[in-house]
């Protein structure tokens, strides 16, 4: 298993129009026929100290090889959500892993 996990910080975390346009945006790459499973979140409502709530969305993809998230990368609708979105964050980070 290759596992994908991208965190959003939005420009205007406030904007319902914001939040709404980069959420259909999500919904989209689920529709990837390379991707094995998705889910996109928000922030859980845990006040720990280890616990980063800052960001506004969370995207996990799970690919069954690297082979198909490397493809994933230069996917079409991947490539469209990328243009048609990257407005609306200041800040994403990536965490990739495998199997161990």
């Amino acid at each position: 298993m290759f596992i994908h996990h991208v965190y959003f910080w939005m420009k205007d975390a406030n904007s319902a129009e914001s939040k709404d346009r980069l959420l259909k945006g999500l919904k989209t790459l689920p529709t990837i026929k390379l991707i094995h499973a998705a889910h996109i979140g928000v922030p859980a409502n845990t006040n720990r100290e280890v616990i980063d709530r800052s960001y506004q969305f969370s995207l996990l993809l799970i690919f069954k090889t690297k082979a198909d998230q490397d493809a994933y990368q230069t996917d079409p609708t991947h490539l469209k959500f990328v243009e048609e979105c990257s407005s609306l964050w200041t800040k994403v980070i990536v965490y990739d892993s495998v199997d161990v």
